[in-house]
């Protein structure tokens, strides 16, 4: 075998030669890798309607309340708690009709859902009807053995209701 000497001119070609491929292959490699040193800008998320909706309901603007989780249903028909709510907002608006349908939603949906049992009941003693409160009342026991907030809250409404009809 014939070995020549590496010329320093050849040496030099050498390191540039494997330099342009490790650059190379750096820049491919990277151009592949799930790795970023940024992430990409993207437009800060917007509260969702059902989040505004309760936003809403907290401050009192039932109206509002109501469009929005109006349009929560459209998108998620069987969201017990956007039904409950959008009774919850109809019964502060008097709509009382349109309160008692969405109630019977949410509870055709989830019969236990104790928000709406609740409030249902309350419906019920606003509307004159106090057997069928009374009904939402042995639900809540049911739902609710150990006792819950919905239970007592319902309790209580209850108890205020025939105070007054006894004084009225």
């Amino acid at each position: 075998m014939n070995h020549q000497p590496i010329t320093r001119a050849a040496l030099d070609k050498l390191v540039w030669v494997l330099a342009l491929i490790l650059f190379s292959a750096a820049t491919v490699m990277a151009a592949g890798s799930s790795s970023i040193s940024r992430p990409p800008a993207s437009p800060p998320a917007q509260p969702a309607p059902y989040d505004l909706g309760v936003k809403a309901i907290r401050a009192g603007d039932y109206a509002r309340a109501l469009t929005l989780f109006q349009k929560v249903v459209q998108t998620e028909p069987r969201n017990a708690d956007a039904w409950n709510y959008i009774g919850f907002s109809h019964r502060h608006l008097k709509q009382y009709g349109e309160s008692l349908a969405a109630y019977q939603k949410a509870l055709g949906i989830n019969p236990d859902h104790r928000g709406a049992n609740e409030y249902l009941g309350e419906l019920y003693l606003r509307m004159g009807d106090l057997g069928k409160a009374r009904d939402r009342l042995d639900k809540l026991a049911a739902v609710c053995p150990s006792g819950c907030k919905e239970l007592d809250d319902l309790k209580q409404a209850v108890k205020a209701y025939e105070s007054a009809q006894k004084k009225g």
